[in-house]
């Protein structure tokens, strides 16, 4: 097939081009019509540069290999060690659905285990992966523990293997890969190594250290409790602080030095007599003696009961014989979210955020995944038949029930 002629094909063409060039070298069984549907096909076009002779090579050769390593007769029963100890499971879904896959393999287990059985545990968590998505979903996240490797070369034999199974048999389908914690050595090897790495534009090298701090950061602006209660941006409606007085910000006020006073508006209910500042001043009781102690002239009575000379901190306007107080312009302070705000914004960074940083506001999503605790029925509730071995076995009532336990610890 010309290139000319690929070129003129629409991605309907192209995929019946594939699968009729499939079909010409080996009938199809009934699985494998079932693996090559429109999505898988657009998947391995994508990944071949949208050529068809490509894409039907690449597809063949995964068809073989599944064949071969036998993924429809993998189950569960295989990997009771690791599944109790849980190296490698589906944690869950995030935002977008995607599953979310963790692997916490240790050093040893490639010591004291083949590479073929590690493969094989590899697929088997893929498979379970991928039934446990939903109708548009074709991506899934995986997150490598790798704080249980101390050899820098035997983690990156271990990711790289991972890396490129995934790109030979399931093209398409890694959405993000992260890496946490890994030896210190690891990032000068992955540096010689990524070039000539096909997914590694796709894994992404993180520091759990520096996630705990950014969350940290975040949650003194995010919560309530670690804000100021004083100097927050709501401060002109903060009648929750108090029950006696709100605490409000001037702006159009005569005195402009002091940009605050203490407002007399009850926000607990009426308990005395409401203080009438045109008529006589205001009225005193011991309720609100200690707060009109702190308040501005205007706010203790009418500006012309103000003797002159009696605040000499404060700036009066001059007296003119038409007194407008709304075309009377006084120096005016900043606003008070510019500096009545938490000592946690000041070092807030206007500039562009480096790529340290970037990664790391990626993997605050899925750090929720990472920290929240295994369980192995919940894990195998989420296998189907016949990846669930002998539990998928049992009653789908009992399943329901088992599962409601489960999640309740």
């Amino acid at each position: 097939m010309g290139k000319k002629i690929e070129g003129q094909m629409n991605g309907e063409q192209r995929i019946e081009a594939v699968l009729h060039l499939l079909k010409k070298q080996a009938p199809l069984t009934l699985k494998q019509e079932k693996f090559c549907n429109n999505a898988c096909v657009e998947r391995f076009l994508k990944a071949k540069g949208e050529s068809v002779k490509k894409a039907a090579k690449h597809l063949h050769n995964c068809l073989s290999w599944r064949q071969s390593f036998g993924t429809d007769n993998l189950m569960a029963d295989e990997f009771s060690a690791e599944l109790t100890e849980g190296m490698a499971y589906v944690a869950g879904h995030d935002d977008e659905l995607r599953p979310v896959m963790i692997f916490r393999i240790k050093q040893d287990y490639q010591k004291f285990h083949s590479q073929k059985l590690f493969t094989r545990l590899l697929v088997f968590t893929l498979e379970v992966a991928i039934q446990t998505m939903s109708k548009n979903v074709e991506q899934f996240v995986i997150l490598f523990d790798a704080s249980f490797f101390r050899s820098a070369s035997a983690f990156m034999n271990m990711l790289l293997a991972t890396l490129k199974m995934i790109g030979d048999y399931y093209p398409g389908r890694l959405h993000k890969a992260f890496v946490i914690d890994p030896p210190s050595l690891f990032s000068y090897l992955w540096k010689g190594v990524r070039p000539f790495v096909e997914l590694s534009s796709l894994a992404v090298t993180i520091s759990s250290l520096d996630i705990e701090e950014l969350l940290r950061f975040d949650d003194l602006t995010s919560y309530p409790r670690a804000t100021s209660l004083r100097f927050g941006s709501s401060a002109a409606k903060f009648g929750s602080c108090s029950s006696r007085f709100a605490f409000t910000v001037s702006h159009d006020h005569f005195d402009s030095v002091k940009p605050w006073y203490l407002s007399l508006k009850e926000t607990s209910g009426p308990k005395f007599s409401q203080t009438n500042i045109s008529h006589g001043g205001p009225k005193i009781s011991p309720l609100n003696a200690r707060s009109y102690s702190f308040a501005s002239p205007l706010a203790r009575g009418n500006i012309g009961v103000v003797k002159k000379g009696f605040f000499p901190s404060t700036p009066m306007p001059e007296k003119t014989q038409c007194f407008d107080a709304v075309g009377v312009r006084h120096p005016t302070t900043p606003k008070p979210s510019s500096f009545f705000q938490s000592p946690a914004l000041f070092f807030q960074r206007d500039r562009q955020p480096s790529r340290v940083e970037r990664t790391s506001e990626s993997f605050v999503p899925f750090f929720k995944f990472y920290q929240v605790p295994y369980d192995e029925m919940i894990y195998r509730s989420k296998m189907r038949p016949p990846l669930g071995g002998l539990i998928s076995i049992v009653s789908p009532q009992l399943r329901r029930r088992h599962m409601s336990i489960s999640q309740r610890f």
